[in-house]
């Protein structure tokens, strides 16, 4: 079933009052880094939010920085395939970035 813009916009809302600035780091980190060459100078568009959307609620059973390298390469070819994602070893410093950001956001508690 699709979902509507307005769905889709209530989901990142509501993303946004669990997990805070870490949404938005998250999207901002992913963006910074752009894995898959999408983003366009101007990280006010939200390119990664639906990706950070997905990865964020499965870091809770992260316990090391590899395991939340694999979550966010399957995301990324859950996301877009696994030939547009790439292989999983581009993703580790995007990987050890969001480990230090989960952790001092207290959520890994």
């Amino acid at each position: 079933m699709r979902r509507t813009r307005d769905q889709i916009l209530e989901e990142r809302r509501q993303l946004r009052l669990v997990y805070g600035e870490l949404f938005d780091g998250t999207a901002e980190l992913l963006f910074r880094h752009d894995p898959i060459g999408i983003s366009f100078e101007n990280p006010k568009t939200g390119e990664y939010e639906p990706e950070a959307g997905t990865i964020l609620p499965r870091l809770s059973s992260c316990h090391t920085s590899e395991e939340v390298l694999r979550v966010v390469h399957e995301e990324f070819v859950r996301w877009f395939g696994a030939d547009t994602a790439g292989p999983q070893e581009s993703y580790e410093q995007i990987a050890s970035e969001l480990w230090q950001l989960w952790q001092r956001s207290g959520k890994s508690r």
